[in-house]
């Protein structure tokens, strides 16, 4: 099954394979949450300061409109790469620096489907919650949630790494280099 996928404005379109989805999680990091700040993309985060993110492989993932819309910012000069549409600033994805790691965390945000699709398809929100210590308020929390799925995670990692997959439609197939130059950016403080 597929789900589409869309910026806020419409120009950057494309579509994501729900069978390679890793799991689903809540994520309360301090860049997460500085990334959704610096965006000014409301209702990215919960009130807690949580982002819903589907780990999936990036092999999942197609772009049919809207490539060049494509931008790419980090927080810092070894950071995650954070994917977004420059026409609008709607978040599309996190991928580590290394292609090698076959690894895209999507924001729920840019599908175009009704959130009973994407639940259906992923799992509730809040499946798993990370670095919880970063939220802004109380999160409900279970280790075993957690261990779970970082488990999911890693064994789908592996299993990318052995049989060799390495496409990402974030980074060049020949250099390896990401398709676009990271803008390092200062996020705006927290009020």
């Amino acid at each position: 099954m597929t789900i589409p996928l869309s910026c806020r404005c419409g120009r950057v379109r494309g579509e994501v394979e729900t069978d390679r989805a890793y799991t689903r999680g809540t994520c309360y990091c301090k860049d997460c949450q500085a990334f959704a700040r610096w965006l000014g993309e409301p209702g990215l985060m919960d009130a807690e300061g949580g982002t819903d993110v589907v780990p999936m492989a990036p092999t999942a993932v197609r772009f049919t409109s809207g490539r060049d819309q494509l931008a790419c910012m980090s927080l810092s000069e070894k950071g995650l790469f954070r994917w977004y549409a420059a026409c609008c600033r709607t978040p599309l994805g996190n991928t580590p620096r290394d292609p090698a790691m076959h690894y895209v965390g999507m924001p729920p945000v840019c599908f175009d489907a009704p959130r009973e699709t994407v639940d259906a398809a992923f799992g509730p929100r809040d499946r798993i919650t990370l670095n919880t210590g970063s939220a802004t308020g109380p999160v409900q929390s279970t280790p075993f949630g957690f261990v779970l799925g970082g488990l999911s995670i890693v064994a789908h990692l592996i299993g990318a790494r052995l049989r060799g997959e390495r496409s990402s439609p974030f980074f060049d197939p020949q250099t390896g280099q990401p398709i676009r130059s990271a803008e390092v950016a200062r996020p705006p403080r927290s009020t």
